[in-house]
């Protein structure tokens, strides 16, 4: 059974903000903790193709593959596939935007599978799918909402 992962977070900044700092993908390595480079190879029309590149893992392998996504501005989605799809089948992605009352809620989607020599299996990548989401979400989210200044100063201290 292929691997299915839905993962959302609120942030407390507006849509435009959220839409413009997750869609900027040469910040990524400022944004997210696990990537070390994000390097754009095209862009063609809305659709950017671009190289992830991780951090080392706890063996000290770098992972690295390619990756396209097309945002779609009007429809807050953003679909994004792997081109280099490494020890997966596929591996889908849709990210939808939407405004809450609490500022803008981001949803992550993914739809994969894993090939039959992959050190993995679907249901294990799940999982860690499912864990890395909510820590990097977490992350974005607070990066964002320091970016939209939403973090208030606990005391001000007065002469």
């Amino acid at each position: 059974m292929p691997g299915h992962t839905q993962n959302d977070v609120v942030i407390a900044a507006p849509l435009d903000l959220v839409w413009d700092m997750t869609n900027d993908v040469e910040s990524w390595p400022q944004l997210f903790s696990e990537y070390a480079s994000a390097e754009i190879i095209s862009r063609e029309g809305n659709r950017t193709t671009f190289r992830l590149t991780m951090h080392p893992d706890q063996d000290g392998k770098v992972w690295s593959w390619v990756s396209e996504r097309e945002p779609d501005r009007d429809t807050l989605t953003v679909r994004a596939r792997r081109v280099e799809t490494g020890p997966f089948a596929y591996m889908n992605i849709v990210w939808q935007y939407e405004k809450v009352p609490e500022g803008t809620r981001m949803v992550w989607t993914q739809d994969f599978a894993m090939r039959p020599d992959a050190p993995v299996d679907d249901a294990w990548m799940t999982d860690n799918i499912n864990r890395n989401s909510k820590v990097q979400m977490a992350l974005i989210r607070d990066r964002i909402e320091q970016a939209a200044g939403e973090r208030r100063p606990v005391s001000m201290m007065s002469d």
